[in-house]
């Protein structure tokens, strides 16, 4: 992919909904040039939209977002895991502190992408030399991302449609909808947006990802497609409480030819690989180049180990997130010497009941002063570098438990959800059930809890169903109705720009 030409010296380094900053070309030579885009909006060239999607695309990469902090921030706040301690990370935000959240970094880079994607789907009717089906690939892709970046924000930032705290408070409304791309500090720094209504954001990706699903085919689950976008907005769905629509989108997901729903060892071994089979769409890191590093990627935020392959004695990751006794007690995890020494890391595994995903979890090394831990290995350096994962964002697997659980709520349907839900179970190897009424509705919840830990849905889970977190290690009761629940907007967001309210709390 040739590289995008920069016309003047004068790129965006950070775009938010009220204001931005402008830095000079010279402070991102570090930078893959994937990441910046032309100021002056020359968008009317082949290599230079797709280089601008490219930078849409990597933006999902960082720390802030799919790096780490959508995945492993989100389920230290939930009920998942505890911190160890090893490196001091994720502890505040495991103990549910004030302002122990998601941080600036994560809306700066999430605001960045969505200027970035609104400047491409401004200038595609300018594109010189371009066929019907770049630009219709073009627009889709970046209406997906669009849609995406939105999603991540308004859940992180707002209530969710299911479950609203509003006793004796307004609500603070969903995040900044901003539909034009900006090029000039002038402009920036002159539009100061307030929050849209949280109905009126879920609209707007509504409205992107049903022109993506149109629009788009498929060219690989790094890309998006017309399948994702119906398996996001099945997502979605399910967050607004749009039970028909939710079950609908996951039929059409799960009748794609993107992404395969494994089961047995098969569904292990989709955790080896370096692209997991069941991804309909995941966030990919190419090269070594890439790779987050050791401090704060999530292979070493999850695990003490170098790689599946390696040596447990070799010194790899800090391993500061690790299952609590709740989910060690899904699949029946306790330390279980193998051989001998017991000195020798490689001599201890773990004991396991038959939930196939039990074997996502082992034990790791002491080399980092962390004590035998059991550890999660959903991200151990399956692309053959470390630190530096492939993140599955949506697998095909989810779209049963959508149906489940939309179908529970379809009046009439309670049936076919628990019927979708003990075909589920079969695929982990786990036996029927019998149950109507609340009872289903907790186990269809349950299961969400044990197939997607350390994959950072839970705290989303309980955040739409308006219920509190709770935890013995760290002892915590965080009541739905606490401001921390959501977090504070960077300050000086809401500093600079008058029409944007903060959270209550802060």
């Amino acid at each position: 992919m040739k590289n995008m030409k920069f016309i003047n010296k004068i790129v965006l380094s950070f775009v938010l909904a009220g204001s931005f900053l402008i830095t000079s070309c010279d402070d991102l030579l570090q930078v893959d040039p994937r990441t910046a885009i032309d100021a002056n909006g020359a968008l009317n060239t082949p290599d230079a939209v797709n280089a601008a999607l490219n930078s849409v695309y990597a933006r999902l990469r960082p720390v802030s977002n799919y790096g780490r902090d959508l995945l492993a921030l989100s389920d230290a706040l939930a009920d998942v895991g505890v911190t160890t301690s090893n490196s001091g990370r994720l502890i505040n935000e495991n103990n549910n502190q004030p302002n122990a959240h998601f941080g600036a970094g994560f809306w700066q880079n999430s605001y960045f992408a969505i200027n970035e994607a609104n400047l491409i789907i401004a200038a595609l009717p300018t594109v010189e030399g371009a066929s019907a089906a770049q630009l219709a690939r073009w627009e889709g892709e970046a209406k997906f991302l669009r849609a995406l970046y939105y999603f991540d924000l308004v859940k992180v930032y707002s209530y969710i449609p299911t479950a609203v705290y509003a006793p004796g408070v307004t609500d603070e409304g969903g995040i900044p909808l901003v539909l034009e791309g900006v090029i000039t500090s002038d402009a920036a720094l002159s539009r100061q947006s307030p929050r849209s209504t949280v109905d009126q954001v879920y609209a707007q990706i509504y409205t992107d990802l049903e022109s993506a699903k149109t629009l788009l085919t498929s060219r690989g689950t790094q890309f998006a497609s017309s399948a994702a976008a119906s398996a996001l907005l099945s997502r979605v769905a399910l967050y607004k409480g749009d039970w028909a629509k939710a079950a609908a989108e996951a039929t059409t997901a799960l009748a794609s030819n993107v992404g395969t729903v494994l089961a047995g060892q098969a569904y292990v071994n989709g955790w080896r690989a370096d692209i997991n089979p069941e991804s309909m769409f995941e966030v990919r890191f190419a090269i070594a180049a890439e790779s987050i590093g050791v401090n704060e990627s999530l292979q070493t935020s999850y695990t003490t180990l170098l790689s599946l392959t390696a040596n447990k004695n070799s010194q790899g990751g800090w391993g500061d997130f690790i299952p609590n006794a709740t989910v060690r007690g899904f699949f029946g995890l306790t330390q279980l010497q193998i051989g001998n020494p017991a000195s020798d890391n490689n001599n201890w595994d773990v004991t396991r009941n038959s939930d196939i995903r039990a074997f996502l979890y082992t034990t790791g090394n002491t080399v980092r002063g962390a004590g035998r831990q059991i550890e999660c290995i959903k991200f151990a350096s399956k692309n053959g570098f470390a630190y530096g994962d492939n993140v599955p964002v949506i697998r095909k697997s989810e779209m049963h438990l959508n149906r489940a659980e939309a179908n529970y709520h379809i009046p009439g349907n309670e049936a076919s959800a628990l019927t979708e839900l003990n075909a589920f179970k079969a695929l982990r190897g786990l036996p029927a059930v019998s149950l109507s009424g609340q009872a289903l509705l907790d186990e269809i919840l349950l299961e969400r809890f044990k197939e997607f830990a350390f994959e950072g849905q839970r705290w989303f889970d309980l955040k739409r169903y308006g219920r509190n977190v709770v935890k013995t290690t760290p002892v915590v009761n965080l009541t739905f109705d606490d401001f921390k629940i959501l977090p504070p907007i960077p300050q000086r967001e809401v500093d600079g720009n008058p029409n944007l309210n903060q959270n209550r709390g802060y």
